[in-house]
């Protein structure tokens, strides 16, 4: 490898890419072509960065499989900062076992890391977990093991884990300063930032009030019946009670535990759970019928008795009953929170990731568009969405160190 590719190499590790681009700009073999467009994907200019690479890829040689495939990881991660979540695996997943197999274990461990991040994007957190077990991180450099790490408290924190996430976060701290890159600190220092801001709002007793990451998870260690509108769930003291795919026994139960101790007039639990404001006897009739759905489901938890004028909840050992929402009260809030890390989403991305149709996606965001609340740039399948404003820099791509010299 002759001194400019070395050089340009280490630049780029160092996060110096117009240092790199400055040594290879003007070369056209296989290593300077690799080598510039990681520079171009760290420089935020995504685009060109895949075509150089994938430039980069042919011109290998049938003998040079280790570097055709530290292409591919690098061009893996330009596809996950695009969110372009739909895409196969398979080249990532064959780039990892040749990389192994070729003795390449700092690359390898990029690659499985990279996978780990995928699946904590498609909300896939079981998954996510098993790939970082396998994970040996003593292999990463500085820089991987910062986002690395970043990984592993972005899955603590979606498991309501404070303490964890908060100590990956200060490991990823520590090597980003060892790797030196500003852009990369400045990620690390904004994830820092995130894990402390309310996280939810905690509705109990006709109050409301922002809390924490920490806060939350000490609510749901505690005896008190949790109905959870993030993700849609109840939990109490036994095994908690899923109505995601339920939202009319959801609304009911969130209506119940805001009122509690007090009961909910039938009026008023009709106008949430279907919304309508002109109940007749066929809305009296439905009414009964989820709320005995709604009873069975939450017998390890709560009854619900009838009064007078509707129903109460009435739970079985807590002292208290209280509602997690999320902190923008807005029917598409689910959207913005993925739209809130600064990323360019695409709408196929975000319905992939929140389960949803694509058309149901592209309505939110048409919504959230009058009122100013996103941005859109590009035309049919390469428009992209993001919430003002932009970031003052790119997302660091923390692409593999290309081809070191032995």
């Amino acid at each position: 490898m002759d001194s400019l590719i070395t050089a340009a190499a280490r630049a780029l590790a160092a996060g110096d890419p117009l240092g790199a681009l400055k040594r290879v700009a003007l070369r056209d073999d296989a290593p300077a072509l690799a080598l510039r467009g990681m520079a171009m994907a760290q420089l935020g200019d995504l685009a060109r960065a895949r075509v150089l690479l994938r430039r980069a890829a042919r011109a290998f040689g049938p003998r040079e499989s280790v570097a055709r495939a530290r292409c591919a990881v690098a061009e893996a991660e330009i596809a996950l900062v695009s969110r372009e979540l739909g895409e196969p695996t398979t080249a990532l997943d064959a780039a990892r076992v040749t990389l192994a197999t070729h003795g390449d274990h700092a690359n390898a461990a990029c690659a499985c890391y990279l996978q780990a991040r995928r699946l904590l994007l498609l909300g896939r957190l079981d998954d996510a977990e098993r790939s970082l077990a396998e994970l040996d991180m003593t292999l990463l450099r500085p820089a991987s093991l910062a986002a690395c790490e970043l990984v592993v408290a972005g899955v603590a924190m979606r498991r309501l884990r404070a303490a964890a996430a908060r100590a990956a976060l200060s490991r990823a701290e520590k090597a980003a300063r060892r790797a030196g890159i500003p852009s990369l600190m400045e990620e690390v220092r904004r994830a820092v930032r995130v894990l402390e801001l309310p996280a939810a709002r905690l509705i109990a007793g006709g109050t409301e009030r922002l809390v924490q990451l920490h806060d939350i998870e000490a609510l749901l260690a505690s005896a008190a019946v949790v109905v959870d509108a993030c993700r849609y769930v109840v939990h109490g003291a036994s095994s908690p009670v899923s109505l995601e795919r339920r939202p009319v026994l959801f609304a009911l139960a969130q209506a119940l535990a805001e009122a509690w101790p007090d009961d909910v007039p039938r009026a008023k639990l009709i106008a949430q759970a279907f919304r309508t404001r002109h109940a007749d006897d066929s809305h009296r009739a439905r009414l009964r019928v989820e709320v005995g759905r709604l009873r069975n489901l939450l017998r390890p938890v709560a009854d619900i008795h009838a009064t007078r004028q509707g129903f109460v909840l009435a739970p079985h050992e807590a002292r208290e009953v209280v509602v997690l929402a999320p902190t923008v009260d807005d029917a598409h809030a689910a959207v913005l929170a993925l739209l809130a890390d600064g990323e360019a989403w695409s709408s196929s991305a975000l319905a992939l990731v929140l389960g949803s149709s694509q058309r149901s996606v592209q309505r939110a965001l048409d919504a959230l568009a009058s009122t100013g609340k996103v941005d859109a740039f590009g035309r049919g399948r390469a428009r992209r969405w993001i919430t003002p404003p932009v970031p003052g820099f790119p997302t660091s791509l923390l692409l593999p160190a290309p081809f070191p010299g032995d």
